[in-house]
């Protein structure tokens, strides 16, 4: 089989988290992929995952770093069949404290960044007729976020994007799958300013727990997987509560408990 045989996937924000370990579970289903992030420790990365792995170094906050990416997937001429779009940060703390630069960043990161991609691989996949999309979402996304409260909106817009590209690319023979992580182990909360919240505190998932069912999500279809029985409990829940209610449960969760 030579290179242009096998499948081609992408995974952003790969250097680590959720994002590794979908780039991981990824690669050992056969696929070659490019691995995505705004770190050089993501070459180290696409060297442990071995012959078939690129890694592509950008800073997918800004225009022009997604931009350079796209130019260079086309370049590559292969089609894509997996794009996994993970890449996401977050700012914790009071909206009159955290830094406006931090908030916007995030907006560029979680929000501006999805739909450029979202874009780009679409319309590549649309004209291949066939491919899948996998937007990393997260349980957030179903409650307003007090003290986290741009990254709940940015995980908001995530899901609903998710689920009316799912409904539009049908037809193409793309499929949309969203994936719905609680808390998970890894570097979010330290980079978020969420160390000592009560949700930093508490139980996590696995995170190459929670990228094998995202990625069986994808390669059966589904439109989306919450991940973790307490989490999947907490979405039945928010279902059925008003929002102020589901704010201040996730305010609560998420404010410093000093």
């Amino acid at each position: 089989m030579t290179d242009h045989d096998r499948p081609f996937a992408l995974v952003t924000g790969a250097s680590s988290g959720i994002g590794l370990e979908l780039a991981r579970v990824i690669k050992a289903n056969g696929f070659d992929l490019v691995v995505v992030a705004e770190e050089p420790r993501i070459h180290d990365v696409a060297a442990e995952l071995g012959d078939g792995a690129q890694a592509f170094v950008t800073d997918l906050a800004t225009r022009q770093g997604n931009e350079d990416l796209v130019a260079w997937l086309d370049a590559l001429r292969r089609p894509l069949g997996v794009a996994a779009l993970n890449a996401g940060i977050g700012v914790g703390g009071p909206f009159v404290e955290t830094s406006l630069d931090a908030d916007l960043r995030l907006v560029g990161l979680n929000v501006a960044s999805t739909v450029h991609l979202a874009k780009a691989v679409s319309r590549s996949m649309v004209a291949n007729r066939g491919g899948r999309i996998l937007f990393t979402s997260s349980i957030a996304s179903q409650m307003p976020g007090p003290y986290n409260a741009t990254y709940a909106a940015s995980k908001a817009f995530v899901q609903s994007l998710s689920e009316a590209l799912r409904v539009e690319l049908a037809e193409h023979g793309v499929s949309v799958t969203a994936l719905l992580p609680g808390p998970t182990d890894t570097e979010f909360f330290e980079r978020a300013g969420l160390e000592g919240t009560r949700v930093d505190q508490g139980t996590k998932d696995d995170p190459a727990m929670v990228a094998r069912a995202g990625f069986e999500a994808l390669m059966a279809g589904k439109h989306e997987v919450v991940t973790g029985t307490r989490n999947k409990l907490q979405r039945q829940a928010v279902k059925v509560a008003p929002d102020p209610v589901k704010a201040r449960l996730h305010g609560h969760l998420n404010e410093r408990k000093d």
